[in-house]
């Protein structure tokens, strides 16, 4: 099981911590994403380095390779994966949300096919404790209903419907020992939001995310309603975004009083041939790094720019398709989002947050 102490407040933003049998998560954390056990180019060594403490990985993935019971029978994700840290797992929820032209919702469950192999699978929320219970990690999500962006209301009041009553089921199939978060979904609508968290607040879920957000929406109006409903849900519990997250979308919802992120972006951008820096993003490839000998980020501590690779030779390495290049990136973009949610806590820490945000935000988009 896992407990939550908030240590300090700056106007509506948090610092915390979050106790697990692996270890402490100091708060405002960024959970680097492992889809398949394994954070995409990075070993287990690389991903703490950055100052991760809690990781994601994916339930449906693990489910349909290589399955939850060879899982089990290696100890678990943490002896499978050798990630020694916490481990947070999702649903399976926002998958079937993804795979909308394979699968059919029901009041039961999702029924879709595997992307490997077309088998017809079955998810209700009793299957889904039932895989991350096998898996092991420290925090367990609820099976929920995911709507698109711009789902007409009716949509909304169905998957807020569906998400409370399965979140019922899951409470009540959960793992003994595994923390459980409920996840409020109600898409932009702040109305069915407030309602929803003050739903889910009144079971006995570990923690309270929000679900849905990101998902084809307007960022403004994404804003407007995250603005709203953070500061709703339970103060006493870990509050978590769930797949937000670049770097000025953190700053604003550490604001709004939000504890946990995570997001896809850091590792995925880096595949991509792009690095985040405090004024924006470089983008490896173009041709004004071609001789040009600084690391990334000449203030970095990460290990890329602390050994001194040259952006002209991230650039030849990304011209050159050399897999080195995803690896180098990606360590420089995780230790980038570990040191903002760590300079975000220490301005809590010192009542500044405000002050820290405003300046922070205005670098970060000062080339947006």
């Amino acid at each position: 099981m896992i407990r939550f102490d908030v240590i300090a407040r700056s106007g509506a933003a948090r610092a915390g911590c979050l106790h697990t049998a692996h270890g402490d998560v100091p708060t405002p954390a960024f959970q680097p994403v492992g889809t398949q056990a394994s954070v995409k180019a990075l070993s287990a060594e690389d991903v703490a380095r950055s100052g991760a403490r809690l990781v994601i990985m994916n339930t449906y993935h693990l489910w349909v390779r290589p399955g939850p019971e060879l899982i089990a029978e290696q100890g678990g994700l943490h002896a499978f994966s050798r990630w020694p840290h916490a481990i947070t797992t999702d649903s399976g929820g926002f998958q079937a949300f993804s795979l909308a032209e394979r699968r059919r919702l029901d009041a039961d469950g999702f029924e879709f096919r595997s992307h490997l192999d077309g088998r017809l699978l079955r998810l209700t929320p009793e299957e889904a404790m039932r895989i991350q219970g096998l898996l092991g990690s420290d925090i367990a999500m609820q099976l929920d209903v995911c709507p698109p962006g711009g789902a007409e209301r009716s949509e909304l009041e169905r998957a807020v419907e569906l998400t409370t009553r399965w979140g019922e089921r899951c409470l009540a199939a959960k793992a003994p020992r595994q923390a459980l978060f409920g996840i409020v979904q109600g898409g932009t609508d702040v109305e069915l939001r407030l309602a929803h968290a003050e739903t889910l607040g009144k079971l006995p879920f570990d923690g309270l995310a929000l679900g849905g957000f990101s998902v084809g929406e307007p960022i403004e109006q994404m804003y407007r309603t995250l603005a709203e409903v953070a500061g709703a849900l339970d103060p006493a519990r870990p509050r978590y975004l769930m797949g937000v997250g670049t770097p000025a979308d953190i700053v604003r919802a550490i604001g709004w009083g939000i504890d946990l992120f995570d997001c896809v972006l850091p590792t995925r951008n880096a595949r991509n041939g792009q690095a985040f820096v405090r004024n924006g993003k470089i983008v490896i490839k173009n041709a004004q790094y071609r001789n040009d000998s600084r690391p990334i980020s000449e203030d970095c501590g990460c290990p890329t720019c602390r050994a001194g690779y040259s952006r002209s030779y991230l650039r030849h390495l990304y011209l050159a398709k050399e897999l080195l290049v995803h690896s180098l990136l990606s360590a420089h973009n995780l230790w980038f989002y570990g040191s903002l949610v760590a300079s975000a806590r220490a301005a809590i820490l010192a009542d500044e947050y405000a002050e820290w945000a405003r300046a922070t935000l205005a670098e970060l988009e000062s080339t947006s």
